[in-house]
């Protein structure tokens, strides 16, 4: 037991010690100095020499790593391993880093290894006068009650300075006034405190603000100040009475006024603030309830409003009292009386009454006839209720006065034409004699009624058509038009075809027309090679009783179509067929014109327009085929090995869209020259006997179209006697259509293209160049001097008609029949003179489809 003890005492002095060696080893390796630096220093400022104030070699700093031991963030501070200067790493902000401490130390830990040393520094930031004193508000707002007695105390919020000690907030300076003084309030921790203190009594009404400046200084040299600006609002106490602005009112007001009229506006003002100096308005309680159903007081403006009807004649003197009252605790009243003055007028209109009306009137009533009787009366009397009546508008009405009184009739005074307005909107007015004069309306319509007094017209007159040859039996070919301005069955129309006893009857009776639309349909086929023109006339017909009819002159022009094939004139056979035997010398020469096939086609224009081709030939070398004009030569000279017989088909066909055509056939026969002098005897034998048969019958078939045409000339100039005389075309005035067409070969020369036009001209016909006869010349590209005629074969149509005095020929390549001829249109005519060319004249010229002279 006594040996535990000893051994438990040896063990606690072997611990004591080991700590006791522990303590001064650590007292040996670490080590703390203190340095001071003003905050605000710029970075690399030297703070002190760490190694030279620790002893420390610092030729082994760098070796053993000397280092300052820091956070994650930027330090504020650095140590040189080279020399072992402490120097500021970055600016150093007291009042960021120290807050509000008064006294600032940053304390770092330097490290030494191999072995390890740690030795502690202190760096104290000192303060510098960097921050002015500053209040939390650049204005403060302060509100004290003109009631406040003097001496009473308001404490302010002091300023803040973020400096320490001396450099804070020292004194505080007011601004001079003749109300507040300043006292200082200096708290130990919580530095020095404003108080302002009232020392002349407040009067809202005299002054109700009041702004002065209070500045904090703090101890810097120079100083440092922060303002704030102080401003006291006198609160207000209600000790102020109402007072009206008039010591009395009195106003005018006409009778009849409408309710809302503001009678009076009476105004009373309180110096008093706020509720203490709103003033409300209101009626005396002594005040009646009648006075209170025609008038009221407006609480908020004062205004005395018409609620009730006034009338001069109840009562001519209102006597208002009105009182004005404050808002406060305890109001304040006062009390003003208000004479109203009511002012007789001329307060009634007249008043027009309709006792007998008719509202609808025929367009063809004479003027004086009655349409309403009106009736006016006015409840005012004398000049108040004498009254004037009459019609405002510009119609063809007025009134007229009756014998009693204050009746007028309305009647017509001029004549009506419902074409032209079929409703008048009239305004009956009716004014007294009082002043202001009052009016009064009275609007009524006047309807008019429709007279059949217009004839149908029509859209055109004359009118013209262009139809087709071969149309359809029974389809609708034109159509007329016609109106009627008149309305219902007045201007429901009728058509009809007027069937006299006129040369066109016939044609007419295979006409017939649509009575209610008035389409017109042919029920047969024209032709034009038999019919190129005709007219007749449509009569239009009003439903009306009694019924108007008029007229118009339908003239209708017929159009060719390619509905006639090529007829072969020869070569002819004795049994009809086209068949013919041509005998030549065999010796004949290349060029020897060996026949000539001849056709004829009905129709005209490219329609008739024939063109000759081969179809089959024996031998297409020996023989050929002029196109245009059916010419049949060889080709060259026979030789002993041709055939003596030869035949060739030949094809006739026009240029329709959709042509037509015959063929004939030629046998040719090559005989030796003795031979073929004889069958040529022969042959001009047979010959002159058939061209007196044809001589005769040509005399016979001379006579008969003389005669007709001798017939044809009485019965156009009986028609043209017959008739109206008021018939008129302005398209086709003069106009004679002949249905002629001509035909044009255009051929060039030199530097120029000419171009023969004559009616029903051959395609055989013979071109002279240079003859002016039939010829256009017409400006074309320039060839060279010398230039063989180039014949191009291009034909184009032509139709003839006349206009007044002169005669127009239309051309065009591959003009239809079918084309619309537009009088007027200058397009694709030549204007042909009447009268004969002098020898020796320039030939008229076509330029740019315009015939120029």
């Amino acid at each position: 037991m006594e040996q535990r003890g000893r051994e438990a005492r040896r063990e606690r002095e072997r611990w004591v010690a080991c700590m006791f060696a522990l303590v001064l080893v650590w007292s040996g390796a670490s080590a703390q100095i203190k340095y001071s630096i003003p905050e605000e220093s710029k970075e690399g400022t030297v703070v002190g020499n760490i190694a030279k104030d620790l002893g420390l070699d610092k030729n082994t700093l760098k070796e053993r790593g000397y280092r300052i031991v820091t956070g994650s963030a930027e330090p504020l501070f650095q140590v040189n391993q080279n020399d072992g200067i402490l120097y500021v790493n970055q600016k150093i902000d007291r009042e960021q880093v120290c807050e509000e401490s008064n006294t600032c130390v940053i304390n770092l830990k330097t490290v030494l290894e191999n072995p390890l040393e740690i030795h502690y520094v202190a760096v104290e930031v000192t303060d510098v006068n960097d921050h002015s004193p500053s209040f939390p508000e650049t204005h403060k707002r302060i509100e004290i009650s003109e009631s406040v007695p003097p001496g009473t105390r308001f404490q302010l919020q002091a300023a803040s300075d973020a400096d320490v000690g001396m450099y804070s907030v020292q004194q505080y300076k007011l601004t001079h006034n003749d109300h507040f003084r300043l006292e200082v309030i200096d708290r130990d921790g919580d530095g020095k405190i404003p108080v302002l203190v009232l020392q002349k009594p407040l009067d809202r009404e005299v002054m109700k603000r009041h702004t002065f400046t209070l500045t904090a200084v703090d101890g810097g040299k120079p100083p440092r100040s922060g303002t704030v600006e102080l401003t006291v609002d006198v609160l207000d106490v209600n000790d102020n009475f109402p007072i009206f602005t008039k010591d009395s009112y009195s106003v005018t007001l006409s009778e009849n006024a409408p309710i809302g009229t503001t009678v009076i506006q009476v105004n009373a003002t309180d110096l008093d603030e706020g509720s203490n100096g709103d003033v409300i308005y209101s009626f005396v309680n002594n005040v009646n309830s009648k006075i209170r159903k025609i008038f009221n007081v407006d609480a908020n403006t004062g205004e005395i409003i018409v609620t009730g009807p006034i009338d001069f004649e109840v009562k001519d003197t209102y006597q208002i009292d009105i009182q004005a009252s404050d808002k406060g605790t305890a109001p304040l009243k006062s009390v003003k009386s208000v004479k109203v003055k009511i002012i007789d007028l001329n307060d009634n209109a007249p008043e027009i009454e309709v006792t007998s009306f008719s509202d609808a009137i025929t367009e063809d009533a004479r003027p004086g006839t009655t349409v309403a009787l009106i009736s006016v009366n006015d409840l005012d009397s004398g000049l108040n209720g004498k009254v004037m009546c009459f019609v405002s508008e510009d119609v063809p009405f007025t009134l007229t006065p009756s014998l009693q009184h204050n009746m007028y009739a309305l009647v017509t005074k001029s004549s009506l034409d419902r074409e032209k307005q079929n409703r008048f909107d009239l305004t009956i007015v009716a004014k007294d004699a009082g002043e202001p004069v009052l009016s009064s309306e009275k609007a009524i319509s006047v309807i008019v009624s429709d007279v059949n007094d217009n004839r149908p017209e029509f859209l055109l007159s004359p009118y013209t058509f262009y139809v087709t040859e071969n149309n359809p039996p029974g389809a609708s070919v034109f159509s007329v038009k016609a109106s009627d301005v008149d309305e219902d069955d007045n201007a429901l129309i009728s058509y009809h075809i007027l069937r006299d006893g006129g040369g066109d009857r016939k044609l007419t009776s295979f006409l017939n027309i649509n009575s209610e639309n008035g389409d017109i349909l042919a029920l047969k086929s024209f032709d034009f090679e038999t019919l190129k023109t005709f007219q007749f006339q449509v009569v239009a017909t009003d439903s009306g009783s009694p019924s108007l009819n008029s007229n118009v002159t339908v003239n209708v022009f017929i159009l060719d179509q390619n509905d006639n094939a090529p007829v072969i004139l020869y070569p002819v056979s004795s049994n009809g067929s086209a068949e013919g035997v041509e005998e030549i010398p065999r010796n004949v020469n290349a060029g020897h014109l060996v026949t000539k096939v001849r056709a004829y086609d009905a129709d005209i224009g490219y329609n008739g327009w024939l063109l000759f081709s081969l179809l089959e030939v024996t031998d297409h070398s020996l023989f050929g085929l002029d196109r245009y004009t059916g010419q049949i030569r060889t080709l060259r000279s026979f030789t002993e090995t041709d055939e003596a017989e030869h035949k060739l088909l030949i094809l006739v066909k026009d240029n329709g869209n959709v042509s037509l055509s015959a063929t004939a056939t030629v046998v040719v026969k090559a005989v030796e020259p003795k031979e073929a002098f004889a069958a040529s005897d022969v042959k001009s034998a047979a010959k002159d006997d058939e061209e007196n048969n044809v001589t005769f019958y040509l005399m016979i078939t001379l006579g008969s179209v003389s005669t007709l045409f001798l017939i044809s000339i009485i019965v156009l100039i009986a028609m043209q006697c017959s008739k109206p005389t008021d018939y008129s075309s302005k398209y086709l005035q003069d106009v004679n259509y002949d249905g002629t067409l001509c035909n044009s070969i255009q051929y060039r020369s030199g530097d120029r293209r000419y171009m023969l036009v004559g009616p029903r001209m051959s395609i055989g016909s013979t071109i002279v160049p240079g003859s002016n006869g039939n010829t256009l010349v017409v400006p074309g590209r320039r060839q060279v001097s010398g230039e063989d005629v180039n014949y191009d074969g291009t034909l184009c149509n032509s139709i003839q008609y006349r206009s007044g005095d002169r005669r127009y020929m239309l051309v065009g390549p591959r003009m239809s029949i079918g084309s619309t001829i537009v009088p007027g249109s200058n397009g694709n005519t030549l204007v042909v003179p009447g009268r004969r060319q002098v020898s020796g004249e320039i030939p008229p010229t076509v330029q740019n489809g315009n015939y120029n002279k």
